[in-house]
């Protein structure tokens, strides 16, 4: 109606008008309800269907960004009760950047350690066989590969952490 309040002419089963009736007092946002007025009126059998009145395009528009809005806070309030909760695993994920510290500085101790075996082998047999010689290349060049993938590794972790 003009005045922003609307008119409903129901009718049917009585259970179902007051179930009817129960949803209307609290319904979905953004819409509201200050009152009901309920007023008898005789059944009309030669009604078989029913229409909603639209308003003028301006009014559905301005109630349409109303609804979107309330869902939009929903979700907003929503998303806020996570905050806390990625806070938590940012928490976590430092504890792994220095878990990972530790493993970086002991695979650096084992490719030292390795190194080092290999030169005393190498020392200790003299010349060793081309195969030999490619293997240990192979080995030498993983290792790096490796190395560099580990500290590009904590680099992108740490990057992620101080994201979130």
């Amino acid at each position: 109606m003009r005045d922003g309040s609307v008119t409903i002419f129901a009718q049917g089963d009585e259970a179902i008008l007051e179930k009817f009736i129960e949803i209307m007092k609290s319904p979905p946002l953004p819409a509201y309800v200050k009152s009901i007025d309920i007023r008898e009126a005789k059944p009309r059998s030669a009604i078989k269907y029913f229409t909603i009145k639209p308003s003028p395009l301006h009014e559905e528009l301005q109630e349409g960004f109303g609804a979107i809005q309330s869902i939009f806070m929903d979700y907003w309030r929503e998303f806020r009760d996570y905050r806390s909760e990625f806070r938590d695993y940012r928490e976590e994920f430092r504890s792994f950047v220095n878990e990972f510290r530790d493993y970086r500085e002991e695979f650096r101790e084992f490719a030292k350690r390795t190194d080092e075996n290999f030169k005393t082998i190498m020392e200790k047999y003299g010349e060793i066989s081309e195969k030999l010689a490619t293997i240990l290349e192979t080995l030498t060049r993983e290792s790096k590969e490796t190395r560099e993938m580990l500290n590009e590794t904590m680099k992108l972790l740490k990057e992620a952490i101080e994201k979130y």
